[in-house]
């Protein structure tokens, strides 16, 4: 069971520790990109996981290349061609200091590519499911025109697609876009979403009244009766304490119900970047294995608390480290 993930592939470039950035003459390099997070926290649960990009033909692009084929996911749907690699720098919060980024991706290999230059026949063959997120279309025309295509191509194909808003303001401002309208097609094409009441007020045009989990319901079952396709909503809610204590709860809405955990709390944080990343792998991976919304959330809710101990924007944690979360934090020998 092959799950295609379709995303840019980028680096991202940090100052060490808490610096701001170029503080000093200095900068850590990660691989970056949202649905490349997805597909190398799901293969280092033990999944198969396709990557459908398109990299720089040069030494950085190898090197994206390289990380993920060592976390195992599949990159023969990966195109290598001239141009430049999407970058993304990242001063990371400190104390009551938020974290803060500075795209650098205009005019990437994959942002420029043109939408009929995606083989989506050869790139969904053999796939079980189609993995898209938010940031895809607000890159640009280009990208936006391929996302579409992609889902459609999936949807006549029974292909499930499941979808995460990450909605970047920045990036959909940069260009005369209409988010709301692509991300309605978007969505329309899928069964699971990867968003809150705040992404549904955007899609809807509407603000829900409720409050907490009655907010979050009241948008969810609007969400349902606008996307007819759409079977479940998956969401987390945090608490910001300080950029080094967050309290962080997992909710799963279905058309029949919902589920929400009790609340964690996330202390000595290393790296929140690719969190929402690591839910969604953990909640599919708790679909995968037959589990309910129950199981899903409990999933998403543990890879993500994970995630947060770990540098970098991938979850690397295995189905060991999954079955071992909230099992004591001493010493295992």
């Amino acid at each position: 069971m092959t799950i295609a993930f379709f995303g840019e592939l980028m680096l991202r470039l940090s100052p060490p520790g808490r610096e701001l950035l170029l503080q000093t003459p200095k900068l850590e390099v990660n691989v970056g990109g949202a649905e490349a997070n997805v597909a190398t926290g799901l293969a280092c649960l033990g999944h198969a996981v396709r990557m459908v990009s398109a990299v720089a033909d040069n030494p950085l692009g190898a090197s994206v290349i390289g990380e993920l084929r060592r976390r195992g996911v599949d990159t023969s749907s990966v195109a290598v061609e001239p141009g430049r690699l999407g970058l993304y720098f990242l001063t990371p919060g400190a104390g009551l200091r938020a974290s803060e980024v500075v795209y650098d991706r205009a005019h990437s290999v994959f942002a420029d590519r043109a939408a009929e230059r995606w083989d989506w026949d050869a790139a969904l063959n053999g796939v079980t499911r189609l993995h898209l997120s938010g940031i895809t279309p607000a890159l640009g025309p280009n990208t936006a025109a391929a996302a579409i295509a992609a889902a459609e191509v999936a949807a006549a194909r029974d292909i499930p697609v499941s979808f995460d808003g990450n909605y970047r303001a920045k990036l959909w401002e940069a260009w005369d876009s209409d988010p709301r309208g692509v991300l309605t097609q978007l969505i329309g094409h899928a069964d699971i979403l990867f968003g809150n009441h705040r992404d549904i007020s955007l899609l809807l045009g509407r603000d829900f009244s409720g409050e907490g989990s009655d907010r979050r319901r009241e948008a969810a079952e609007a969400a349902f009766a606008a996307f007819p396709k759409l079977g479940m909503i998956a969401s987390t809610a945090r608490h910001v304490v300080d950029a080094d204590s967050h309290r962080i709860a997992a909710r799963i809405d279905t058309r029949e119900g919902a589920h929400q955990t009790d609340e964690i709390l996330v202390a000595g944080i290393v790296d929140r970047i690719g969190a929402g990343d690591a839910f969604a792998a953990g909640v599919l991976h708790g679909l995968l294995q037959g589990g309910d919304s129950r199981a899903a959330a409990k999933a998403g809710l543990a890879l993500t608390c994970l995630k947060h101990s770990l540098p970098g924007d991938a979850s690397l944690f295995t189905r060991a480290d999954l079955a071992a979360f909230g099992e004591g934090l001493d010493v295992r020998r």
